[in-house]
């Protein structure tokens, strides 16, 4: 029986280590491709309109479709940049990566709206929201660590791995929140 049981826990640990390697990966080469992706924007027209065989774009008030691009890549990638480290992040303050993430999610649907004068201006209103939530259960998290370090012979380590939620799929954290 205890043959049996090792025997399904090493099948198990194998197949979620090349689960890790297999994510792992696909988060490396897009992290390795970031240059690429950035400068994606050169290869579209400097003209108004943008006409490609899967959809036609309008750049209205940004004049040319060249620069509403760069602007856009510009909000992208530092969001695909942040999703990734919150997803990968292993403190306990992560959830404080969730307030930029907000920001540049904001930034990038006032790009699609083609009403906007300013992109960036007045959005820190729209933040105060989420930041009202997550600063002070950061703070409180913190407090408690200190507190119990105050009490305790633990190391901020051994706080750190205590107070982390792990759930055991991208799925898992993102029902977390919901």
């Amino acid at each position: 029986m205890k043959e049996r049981t090792s025997k399904n826990l090493n099948t198990v640990k194998k197949s979620s280590n090349k689960k890790g390697f297999i994510v792992g990966s696909i988060l490396a080469t897009i992290i390795a491709i970031s240059p690429y992706l950035f400068y994606l924007h050169e290869s579209v027209p400097t003209s108004q309109v943008w006409d490609t065989f899967l959809f036609t774009y309008n750049s209205r008030s940004w004049g040319d479709a060249n620069l509403a691009m760069w602007i856009l890549t510009g909000k992208a990638l530092p969001l695909l940049f942040l999703i990734i480290w919150f997803f990968t992040c292993r403190h306990w303050w992560y959830h404080a990566i969730l307030v930029p993430i907000t920001m540049y999610t904001f930034q990038i649907f006032s790009f699609f709206n083609s009403e906007l004068q300013y992109l960036d201006q007045f959005q820190l209103i729209y933040l105060v929201p989420i930041m009202a939530i997550i600063i002070p259960s950061i703070y409180l998290i913190r407090a408690q660590m200190f507190n119990k370090i105050n009490y305790a012979d633990k190391t901020m380590e051994e706080l750190e791995a205590e107070f982390m939620i792990k759930p055991t799929t991208i799925w898992g954290k993102i029902k977390q929140y919901f």
